[in-house]
């Protein structure tokens, strides 16, 4: 029997294939959306923490060597200061400075251009005539992999002596503008993900999903978050790589010179694909939603649909999985993946990997927000979606596991770097979600073994105009509440009173059907929380959401470390030999014998601070009865065989009895030295005692 008094304002009802009645879903307040909420206060706390713990990273292109080396005393003024990187880098106006010991500038101006073959070298020309003292060199540039990077080291014509220069604390890509440069990367990962997971979770797992409102909301709230991601970080890049100060986006002329180099390009072409990818999402909404609709309408499964609506998945799966490839590939063409070993199969493996992520964590955000707010869904949606994070992880190991060995290299990178590290914690988040995913998959495959209708929530969305149903507790569809008869009333409907009322008082019947839903969508909801299958995916599918934050705050970090490998190279450690640690002095004890009498007894060499540049030397000798040696002469040598450097001689001057001491020892590179001490006791007696240090 159906219902034939007019409902003014009432909301339509539909019901499913299997029969289960699908109402209006719990309003904002309701457990659901204190989830959500809940939901989304975790995720901002897990990535602030993850962002303030972050400090700037190192880049990927390091100073591999100089010369003048840092430290150096040079009897003569140097032609030109030439500097040489692991990797190309992009030098702009006043990239290298030569100051002298007042501040002023000792260089020309000219940059010079010295790079040939794998060799990147580039210099500066100086003026002739420099007096004696202390020059400091500061340098800045762009690594190919769009990092800025700086730095400064001395050295000394004639001697050493004192320098009023005063160089910027703040590294390259730090300060303000670098706080807000690295947020707008997270959050252009962050939409990129949603983005497209989004979109291939309707098309490939949910395709009526297009018209639901919490899905949409989420997939475009994806594009407007990249948008403006990209746009912020176009105008900060200038600032970021240059001055450092905030008010550098109003530059236009260095906007400008930011359009012409690789990054500003791939954030060009990032904004021109987002127009395309806006085109598709309106699609997808508009078009696709519709057709999808009149499916569900027609009494249509989802598999079974006509050929026009087949051709239109076609065309949307085609066209989006061009314009995401491309979104991806402005990443890949800008960073870590552009440079380095074979660039040309790591960008392409770089699109896969990004790809690969997006349908997987975008396509359990959606997911998350459906379980939540879309009680519409079917078990086989998330089926499909099972299937569609399995093959993403296949992917994602597969790409991984070849960025991994491309970056690391080594196990000693994995280990002892500061990317090894992230790359540790990364897999782990990883192993952890597959653990989730595996439970999700559990709970998804008893629902399927239980009793009940096929929707993994019992109601949906009401839609204006449709006819209102109820369910019973069997889930089978019955007449319209207002026309249901009631026992021991003789026939009566049991909504006789205010069906009447909504005849002559439109305003009444509106709110009747707005209490009749509440209290519809109410018992659904109780039925549905009842259900442990359903309460147990959702809770595994929300532990998997929060691990998936914390990934990406993590992947992101590490798109902007070092790799291992360069880091590696950079410190000297690919030979096997690991500097000391910096700071802390070399302290070593030599035992001696030089065969006369009272000949014998034990050197103490101190080296401080112990790394590259000038070091203070104290030299103390002790006889067995740990008495000052009073020897006459004391010499002291450092020798790098592996680069061939030295013997750089060393004459300390004796301050006491048994104490020998040298100021301004100069060690121009980090690495393992051999450290000889001659000691003579008498006229004819003497010896030579060596050990090697290392020094960072």
């Amino acid at each position: 029997m159906t219902d034939t008094a007019p409902h003014f304002g009432t909301p339509r009802v539909q019901t499913s294939r299997s029969g289960t009645s699908r109402c209006g879903t719990p309003r904002s307040g309701t457990p659901a959306a204190t989830s959500v909420v809940r939901l989304l206060l975790t995720i901002a706390a897990l990535f602030g923490a993850l962002l303030a713990g972050a400090s700037p990273a190192a880049a990927h292109a390091a100073l591999t060597d100089s010369n003048p080396k840092d430290g150096a005393v040079l009897a003569t003024a140097p032609k030109d200061v030439t500097l040489n990187f692991s990797e190309q880098i992009a030098l702009g106006e006043d990239a290298i400075r030569v100051l002298d010991p007042s501040g002023k500038r000792a260089d020309t101006g000219e940059t010079l251009d010295l790079c040939s073959g794998n060799v990147v070298k580039y210099g500066i020309a100086l003026h002739s005539g420099l007096p004696d003292g202390t020059y400091t060199v500061a340098w800045q540039a762009v690594s190919a992999d769009s990092h800025p990077i700086s730095g400064a080291f001395t050295f000394s014509i004639g001697a050493p002596s004192e320098s009023s220069v005063a160089l910027p604390s703040q590294e390259a890509g730090g300060g303000a503008v670098g706080v807000l440069y690295d947020i707008a990367r997270y959050a252009a990962y962050a939409g990129f993900i949603v983005l497209v997971g989004g979109a291939a979770f309707v098309l490939a797992c949910w395709r009526r999903g297009a018209a639901e409102r919490p899905i949409q909301r989420l997939v475009v709230r994806g594009w407007l978050l990249l948008t403006a991601a990209t746009l912020a970080m176009l105008l900060l890049r200038a600032p970021y790589t240059g001055s450092g100060e905030l008010s550098g986006i109003f530059d236009l002329a260095a906007l400008k010179a930011v359009l012409s180099t690789k990054t500003g390009a791939a954030l060009v072409s990032r904004l021109l694909l987002l127009g395309a990818a806006a085109l598709f999402v309106a699609v997808l909404f508009g078009a696709y939603a519709k057709k999808n609709a009149e499916q569900a309408d027609g009494g249509q499964a989802e598999d079974d649909e006509d050929s026009s609506l087949k051709d239109l998945t076609f065309g949307l799966a085609l066209g989006g999985g061009v314009v995401a490839a491309g979104i991806a590939a402005t990443w890949a063409m800008s960073e870590h993946a552009s440079t380095g070993l074979q660039p040309g199969i790591a960008m392409p493996v770089d699109v896969l990997h990004m790809l690969a992520a997006a349908a997987w964590l975008g396509g359990l955000a959606a997911l998350l927000v459906a379980l939540h707010r879309s009680p519409a869904l079917d078990r086989s949606v998330v089926r499909k979606f099972s299937r569609l994070a399995f093959a993403s992880v296949v992917v994602l190991a597969a790409t991984g596991a070849y960025q991994s060995w491309r970056q690391v290299g080594t196990w000693q990178a994995l280990v002892d770097t500061a990317y090894g590290q992230l790359l540790l914690a990364k897999i782990a988040l990883v192993v952890a979600m597959v653990g989730a995913a595996w439970c999700s998959r559990r709970w998804t495959g008893r629902l399927a073994e239980g009793p009940g209708a096929e929707p993994v929530a019992a109601v949906s969305r009401p839609r204006s105009g449709d006819r209102t149903t109820t369910a019973d507790s069997t889930g089978n569809a019955a007449a319209d509440a207002p026309t249901r008869t009631s026992a021991g009333t003789g026939g009566a409907t049991e909504a006789d009173a205010p069906a009447t009322g909504a005849g002559t008082d439109p305003e009444r019947a509106a709110q009747l059907a707005r209490q009749r839903a509440a209290m519809e969508a109410t018992r659904a909801k109780r039925e549905r929380d009842a259900d442990p299958q359903r309460s147990g995916l959702r809770r595994s599918v929300l532990v998997e959401a929060a691990v998936a934050v914390v990934l990406l705050a993590v992947t992101t970090v590490l798109t902007s470390t070092e790799p291992g490998r360069t880091e590696l190279q950079e410190a000297g450690r690919g030979t096997g030999a690991s500097p000391a640690v910096p700071d802390r002095p070399v302290d070593v004890v030599l035992p001696f014998d030089t065969g006369g009498e009272d000949g014998k007894g034990t050197l103490r060499v101190q080296l401080t601070p112990g790394r590259t540049g000038s070091n203070a030397l104290h030299v103390w000798a002790e006889s067995p009865a740990r008495k000052p040696v009073d020897a006459p002469e004391l010499k002291v040598a450092l020798t790098n065989e592996e680069k061939q450097i030295g013997p750089l001689p060393v004459v300390p001057d004796k301050l006491s009895p048994g104490h020998w001491s040298a100021n301004g020892v100069q060690v121009p590179l980090a690495g393992t030295w051999k450290l000889d001490v001659t000691i003579r006791t008498s006229d004819t007696d003497q010896v030579t005692v060596n050990k090697n240090v290392k020094i960072g």
